[in-house]
């Protein structure tokens, strides 16, 4: 949605506004880590139906996702936000091949495309940088909504204010879980780092409608180990769901839930803390497509 609804909403007690539209994160591979074909896209949206039909990507070149996922997306009703993975020239590149090669045969299904996801975080690029970045992808498909997706407080701090200026949407990316939040603060750490970034946003903009925004990733760990007091589990991960995910959507702003799958495949990372971060039981399904838990609205 458009910051024009959100803000006269948080100010506003009772004010009615549009749900949200809820999309997952979606992987490019298999449980045995081999890519994923067109005929695994489409049992993924066949799972995904029944409360969404819109999910997003971080390469379109990996695994040749743009390639395999839009044929599905376009059989099931789906849409696509298309990634280009920024961080390396030839990963710049080639994302932006293959959404000019097959997203503009599938112009329906693509939603929108974000350049880097989470960069700003990591350092890789400053805001200027990442700007012009989005700028040259901007000359390049001006049919797409095109911009970025990174962690809230990139917003916040003002370094992503360049990229404010320019993009067309905005992704923003809040882990409560990461934070070490005890789930029963968890929501309300969500909702506050989500403002935090809404209300720099809006004053870079200098307009309630300057741009569109969307929560890029959150959600719960429902296997692994706890981190500060933050605790995994199936029980917790509804839990978040129901008040954190499906609130944010009550309040008028799309939202993509990480993930819509397990991915057993995938390593475990460090985090910035020396821990272990554990990427592989984030799913609000397995990996064999089954639900975990309630993720109805």
């Amino acid at each position: 949605m458009h910051i024009a609804t959100l803000l006269p909403l948080a100010l506003t007690l009772g004010a009615v506004a549009e749900k949200g539209r809820l999309g997952y994160a979606l992987g490019t591979k298999l449980p045995s880590g081999e890519c994923k074909t067109t005929a695994d896209y489409e049992a993924d949206f066949d799972a995904l139906e029944a409360t969404s039909t819109l999910v997003r990507g971080y390469a379109a070149d990996d695994c040749n996702f743009a390639q395999q996922a839009l044929p599905a997306a376009k059989s099931k009703g789906f849409q696509i936000t298309l990634g280009i993975w920024a961080d390396t020239d030839e990963g710049y590149n080639a994302g932006r091949a293959a959404i000019q090669q097959y997203g503009l045969q599938y112009k329906e299904q693509v939603y929108a495309v974000t350049v880097a996801s989470e960069a700003l975080y990591r350092g890789n690029f400053t805001g200027d940088e990442l700007a012009e970045k989005i700028l040259e992808v901007k000359s390049e498909v001006p049919d797409f909504k095109v911009g970025t997706a990174d962690s809230w407080n990139k917003y916040a701090d003002g370094t992503a204010d360049p990229v404010i200026r320019v993009a067309d949407i905005l992704l923003v990316n809040a882990f409560p879980y990461w934070q070490g939040q005890d789930i029963f603060n968890a929501t309300a750490t969500l909702f506050d780092d989500v403002m935090q970034a809404l209300v720099r946003i809006q004053s870079v903009t200098g307009s309630f409608d300057g741009v569109e925004v969307q929560v890029g990733e959150t959600g719960w760990l429902t296997d692994g180990d706890n981190y500060g007091a933050a605790e995994p589990g199936v029980e917790n991960a509804e839990r978040f769901f129901k008040t954190g995910i499906c609130a944010m959507r009550y309040w008028g702003l799309d939202i993509y839930a990480f993930e819509a799958f397990d991915e057993p495949w995938k390593p475990v990372s460090i985090g910035d803390n020396g821990e272990e971060k554990d990427e592989r039981n984030w799913g609000v399904y397995g990996a064999d497509r089954s639900i975990k838990y309630d993720n109805v609205c």
